[in-house]
């Protein structure tokens, strides 16, 4: 195919900036020697950040940046830059900060004018045609008649950006006790919706963790009304429609308080941390929907987002081609009441009960797949058995999968981030061990190798990002937080210490390449890589949890196996640098208040010496017990908690608290009971 216009954006690998190769923008990726043409030129830098699922970036990519008058606009006063927020999170959160500061809110596309130096003085999300180039009229006016205005406006705002990024070290307090963190959840759960569960607001998004502690908190403190909300939550999501009951997987977030309508777009961070919490819930609760979700999502990842090195892909767009070749949100996913009846037939009755083919399910005249009763209430009302309902609804299921099939799929964003694959890893690590399928574990096992032979660089340090067979940007601390936890977690399962090895030489090259002095947190850039406006310190848990969070559990774990290395002195003092803030905000340090927990509490030590230990770790691996670290080998082990255990003919399990171990035990059930 001829294309009129081709950009720089055609020499990278990402979809997102692929996307736009062909615009008639001049578009460059964020390369370091464009920032020194923007300074050579003195030009303004026009910095547009977006992802490949957004919705709104492609309604204003057609509206302004294929649009040739615009474009012209655009080159002749700009240097312009592309980028994807995926590839560069690092970039996306500088300028995320400003134009929150700016304008008192943000989202994608997140559009950015910046000093030839790349400090912002303007931003704005999505605007139509009209409102961009009146905007961009008046900016390249000021910036020629009024450069010292400017100049001043984005030295304040770089001030402002250094400023709310700073931890205070926090050394001198306290350890956050059982009781303030009693009274945080209390605090925290005025947002509990009960009923429909998640918070009261719309739209809402999973958290999954949120949940995750919750469930952990729950089952330590014995908090059934905790419990009981986090089963409400989890189940009112694999009912809703933000749940794909046709193809299984989750969606990004609900516009909605029922999880009914989502914004369409499904991503594999969102499913390899539901994955590992719908793992967990199963494992406390033995209820049979969770498990369905798990292998239903772990089936979706594995048919729609895999590639045969066993890397995984990012996301599946919200929108694609509708009957008339337009691009539309969800147009894959929803279903007029025309097309099920004439599909499902004689079953249609009963599949509208069960997925409320009503105006409960209604959506913009369509219908969008949605229960509200649990399996027994629909059989009763059908006078049917639960199996008989499962078997008709299963075989509904599948004509509708062969019949969207037909459809036009939403675009794949196929680069592999190794920080989303390690999330994918540590869910399909947790589905093994709390449901047993080894296929689960054959799936980590040779997504763990991908990892291990395409992202780990010569140094020891991680690559970001991987594409035809091409890796072109160093790992931020996400990269190395989410592959380290996932290690740990295989390690855990498989008692292959080459993983254990893995974690914790990537420990070791974040303390040195990651490490803030002054605070003892990480910065989220490595020291290798060139300086931006700041060294970000990125401590909030969101949709997905801090990378300092993530590392200060990381740390806590390898120090209970590595006692001499001081990474448990890390993940205290590290802790208490944000601990402050647990008391009103809750939901944002969820992930750092499991550390709350495990100081508070005892933290197991479980060592498995002897022939069966894979068969007495598999036992113990499957019960609930966050607050642990299991370790084992056949004979002496490599570390210290498997020296010295080895006894023959007897498996013997070992409970230890910071390696000082109660009498071994031969039975797994003696070990669970002692703990």
């Amino acid at each position: 195919m001829t294309h009129k216009h081709t950009n720089a954006l055609i020499e990278e690998t990402s979809p997102y900036l692929l996307q736009h190769a062909h615009n008639p923008v001049n578009w460059q990726a964020w390369h370091p020697e464009v920032l020194e043409r923007a300074q050579k030129e003195d030009k303004p830098l026009l910095i547009s950040i977006g992802y490949a699922a957004c919705h709104w970036c492609h309604v204003m990519e057609e509206e302004c940046f294929e649009d040739e008058e615009v474009a012209q606009m655009m080159n002749e006063n700009f240097i312009n830059i592309k980028i994807d927020r995926e590839e560069r999170p690092d970039v996306d959160q500088i300028y995320m900060d400003a134009i929150q500061m700016m304008t008192g809110n943000g989202g994608w596309p997140l559009n950015i004018i910046a000093l030839p130096d790349g400090r912002p003085f303007w931003g704005a999300t999505y605007l139509p045609r009209e409102n961009w180039v009146k905007s961009l009229e008046q900016l390249t006016k000021l910036y020629k008649e009024d450069p010292e205005k400017i100049r001043g406006y984005a030295s304040d705002l770089e001030r402002g950006i250094q400023s709310i990024n700073l931890v205070e070290n926090n050394a001198e307090a306290n350890t956050y006790s059982l009781e303030q963190l009693k009274n945080s959840v209390g605090e925290w759960s005025a947002y509990f919706d009960t009923y429909l569960g998640g918070y009261k607001r719309a739209p809402k998004f999973m958290m999954p963790n949120n949940l995750d502690f919750l469930l952990h908190y729950g089952t330590s403190q014995k908090d059934s009304t905790v419990l009981q909300y986090v089963n409400t939550t989890l189940t009112r999501m694999a009912y809703g429609g933000i749940y794909d009951h046709i193809g299984g997987g989750f969606s990004r977030y609900s516009v909605d308080t029922k999880w009914h309508v989502p914004h369409f777009e499904k991503m594999l961070y969102d499913n390899g941390q539901l994955v590992s919490l719908y793992a967990k819930a199963f494992a406390v609760t033995k209820n049979p929907l969770y498990k369905k979700v798990v292998e239903q999502s772990i089936g979706f990842v594995q048919e729609e987002l895999s590639d045969e090195s066993g890397g995984f892909y990012s996301s599946l767009d919200a929108d694609s081609l509708n009957e008339n070749d337009e691009l539309e949100e969800g147009a894959y996913y929803v279903w007029t009441k025309a097309a099920l009846e004439q599909l499902l037939g004689a079953d249609f009755t009963l599949f509208k009960d069960y997925y409320n083919i009503n105006s409960y399910g209604e959506w913009e005249e369509n219908y969008v797949l949605i229960r509200d009763k649990s399996d027994q209430e629909i059989a009763d009302k059908h006078s049917i058995s639960v199996e008989k309902l499962k078997e008709r609804l299963s075989k509904s299921l599948s004509v509708l999968k062969q019949a969207r099939e037909k459809r036009k799929k939403p675009r794949l964003d196929d680069k592999i981030l190794t920080s989303w694959n390690g999330l994918l890893l540590k869910g399909l690590v947790d589905a093994y061990r709390y449901m047993g399928d080894k296929d689960h574990l054959d799936m980590a096992l040779k997504n763990a190798r991908f990892i291990e032979s395409k992202m780990l660089r010569t140094s020891g340090g991680l690559f970001r990002n991987h594409k035809n067979g091409k890796s072109t940007i160093n790992g931020f601390l996400e990269d190395y937080a989410a592959t380290i936890e996932a290690f740990i977690a295989l390690y855990e399962v498989t008692f292959d210490q080459k993983w254990l090895d893995h974690a914790k030489g990537l420990t070791d090259y974040t303390l040195v390449h990651f490490n803030d002095d002054v605070s003892r947190m990480f910065f989220f850039t490595s020291d290798e890589d060139e300086s931006l406006i700041r060294r970000t310190i990125e401590t909030n848990d969101n949709v997905i949890s801090a990378s300092n969070s993530i590392m200060a559990n990381n740390l806590l774990k390898l120090h209970k196996v590595f006692p001499k290395e001081g990474y448990g002195e890390r993940a205290h003092r590290m802790v208490k640098n944000v601990q402050d803030n647990f008391d009103k905000n809750g939901q944002s340090f969820a992930n750092w208040m499991h550390l709350v927990l495990y100081e508070n509490l005892n933290f197991y030590e479980i060592a498995i010496v002897g022939e069966e230990y894979k068969k007495l770790g598999q036992e113990i691996a499957s019960h609930y017990i966050p607050n642990s670290i299991l370790v084992a080998s056949e004979k002496e082990g490599g570390i210290d908690l498997l020296k010295n255990r080895y006894n023959e003919g007897q498996t013997l399990i070992y409970v230890c608290i910071e390696g000082t171990c109660k009498l071994p035990v031969v039975e797994a059930q003696q070990a669970l009971n002692s703990i």
